[in-house]
């Protein structure tokens, strides 16, 4: 009877085990990320250069509660999400027209 909970207490830690491999290798890391983003959104300013989800380069132009409006080019406003924002910052490119 012994041996018997024996082979289950192993079959238990081996688990416990694996879910601990699991948190350290694919959920802290998403955390960790998601962390950044929202930190990333909150600190975002009018005239800072960003990159959209969908590859956009843009200027901010306005910044609301939930949404975000982007200058694309001369003349084109267009309104985002804010969690449509990947990327912000000085690693954005900055588009040849507003360099002028």
């Amino acid at each position: 009877m012994m041996a018997q909970y024996q082979q289950y207490g192993g079959s238990f830690l081996y688990i416990v085990l694996l879910f601990g491999l699991l948190y350290f290798l694919m959920i802290r890391p998403q955390q960790q990320r998601q962390k950044k983003h929202i930190n990333m959104i909150k600190n975002m300013k009018v005239n800072d250069s960003v990159i959209t989800a969908g590859g956009m380069l843009a200027t901010v132009v306005k910044i609301k509660e939930d949404t975000v409006v982007l200058r694309l080019a001369e003349g084109v406003r267009v309104e985002f999400l804010k969690t449509a924002i990947a990327q912000m910052g000085d690693n954005v490119p900055v588009a040849e027209e507003e360099k002028k």
